[in-house]
């Protein structure tokens, strides 16, 4: 009886605040009609339908949420409910643009809105250069919300309580939730501030760029957020297709917005407050920079020895393949996904392809809008490892400890990255064995699409016409993977656990 009273409990918690983020969802889902009033696009009652539909739907089961199920104090583990059932939830709904106004299946559309408000990349969709400009803008618009979360987005415009802190924390890729200064409201507002400056400086650079006005937004939404949605096929390579005259500075915009995108937002601030040390003063970042020199060193080498001297026509070659190969490491350490050359194609060889799946694992900055298992991870890991190894070529009685920026790291930390890593480890075969087997692709192409699912990256050594046709099941088990690695996988698995949904211990304020 008890168990039951709790459960009953947590549902009313957490579906009662699902209600009102459906409720700002239906009134995001209006935002792109500004666009089709712009483009023209108005006049057709499709796409109209497309986001006036969804948007109903979306105020009524927010109206109905909030009407039948009573609201409380939340607690982490219902955090960590809402959060899950929230990215879902705004999936299913955020696809219906796409069933309405481009007649995708449903399962393709959802996959689609799971993909942008994870900020994945990854893409079902083909012929994007011929899709209607406002289906365009929202499909780049849910990376730009999904970007430092949906429920942060929420928490910014409707904050109301001390307990939803957990919300925060709940979603946010930390290891400890430090912030930049004291309170929540404080906290969200300055990275939102933050978030939304620097994308307008990136959308105002690829504008004096000579980029039109619609694929500046368009990309400046998917760059800081590390989402790498293009509104065209070739992505990034579009440009140089079609002969742009400032194709490379453009190259070289968005690898410094996908850096930023990839860098603890914390630095940013510290940075903003003039304390430019902050680029360079910590662990996180050294190994940031590190990793991409190494990266980047590494696959130029194997590309020089992979071409003759009579194909590298002086300083202007040699600058191309540099910016080919740290544009495209930029964009997979970074997860951003964006591309001027196929990952799979022959520019890149066998080591380039190996390190790619390795920087997919990798990630970017904790509390960056990157995906991946975090820099900052592998750093503790790496320490851990320097740990044991000192400890037996050391007398028992010495005592050591992982220290990261002169502070020991707690052993529930370490026991925690250790879990998640294994989690990751165990997810990335499963998936990449399903794959395998629900699709014959080949076990190298089958991991790399759940590497890139995993971690929120985008493209993969499987091309989008093959990942198209895969089966619904395989299709729904990347979607699955997708929010996995965005709520970095703990969030996932506990609400598949009954345990949790009856355990008193939910119940503690």
């Amino acid at each position: 009886m008890k168990s039951r009273v709790v459960i009953l409990h947590n549902i009313h918690v957490v579906f009662n605040f699902l209600g009102s983020t459906f409720l700002v969802l239906s009134g995001i889902l209006l935002i792109p009609l500004l666009v089709a009033i712009l483009t023209g696009e108005i006049e057709d009652i499709q796409i109209v339908k497309a986001f006036v539909y969804p948007a109903g739907l979306s105020l009524t089961a927010g109206i109905t949420l909030r009407g039948v199920f009573r609201g409380g104090s939340i607690s982490p583990v219902q955090a960590l409910f809402i959060c899950t059932l929230g990215w879902l939830g705004f999936s299913a709904v955020g696809g219906i643009p796409f069933v309405i106004a481009v007649d995708h299946s449903y399962i393709d559309s959802v996959f689609e809105a799971m993909s942008g408000f994870t900020t994945t990349g990854m893409t079902l969709f083909t012929g994007l250069d011929a899709l209607p400009r406002t289906i365009l803008f929202w499909r780049s618009f849910t990376q730009f919300l999904g970007g430092l979360g949906i429920l942060t987005f929420f928490l910014a415009i409707t904050y109301q309580g001390e307990s939803y802190h957990r919300l925060f924390g709940a979603e946010s890729h930390k290891i400890d939730v430090r912030r930049p200064v004291p309170g929540l409201a404080n906290t969200v507002s300055i990275l939102w501030s933050i978030y939304t400056g620097l994308t307008i400086c990136i959308a105002l650079a690829l504008m004096a760029a000579g980029m039109s006005p619609f694929d500046s937004v368009c990309h400046s939404f998917t760059t800081l957020s590390t989402g790498g949605f293009s509104p065209h096929d070739a992505s990034i390579g579009y440009y140089a297709m079609i002969h742009h005259p400032h194709s490379v500075l453009i190259e070289y915009i968005l690898i410094f917005g996908m850096i930023l995108g990839g860098i603890n937002f914390l630095v940013h601030y510290r940075v903003l407050k003039k304390d430019v040390k902050a680029l360079w003063d910590n662990v996180e970042m050294k190994y940031w920079w590190g990793f991409i020199l190494l990266f980047c060193g590494i696959i130029l080498a194997e590309r020089m020895h992979a071409v003759s001297f009579t194909e590298l026509e002086g300083l202007g070659s040699i600058e191309e393949h540099l910016r080919k190969v740290l544009f495209q490491v930029t964009a997979i350490i970074t997860t951003t996904g964006f591309s001027t050359v196929d990952i799979g194609s022959s520019f890149f060889g066998e080591v380039a392809r190996q390190l790619f799946l390795v920087l997919m694992v990798v990630g970017g900055c904790v509390g960056s809008t990157g995906g991946g298992f975090k820099v900052l991870r592998v750093a503790i890991l790496r320490n851990l490892i320097g740990r044991e190894v000192f400890r037996l070529r050391t007398p028992r009685p010495a005592i050591s400890s992982v220290v990261i920026d002169g502070k020991p790291v707690g052993i529930d930390e370490i026991q925690r990255v250790g879990g998640l890593f294994f989690a990751w480890i165990i997810l990335i075969v499963v998936g990449g064995v399903i794959t395998a087997f629900l699709s014959g692709l080949s076990g190298y192409e089958s991991f790399s699409g759940m590497f890139s699912a995993m971690g929120n990256v985008g493209p993969s050594f499987i091309s989008v016409q093959a990942m198209a046709s895969f089966s619904p099941i395989l299709k729904v088990v990347y979607i699955g993977a997708m929010l996995a690695g965005r709520l970095e996988i703990l969030p996932v698995l506990l609400l598949l656990s009954p345990r949790a949904w009856s355990s008193k211990g939910i119940m503690r304020r």
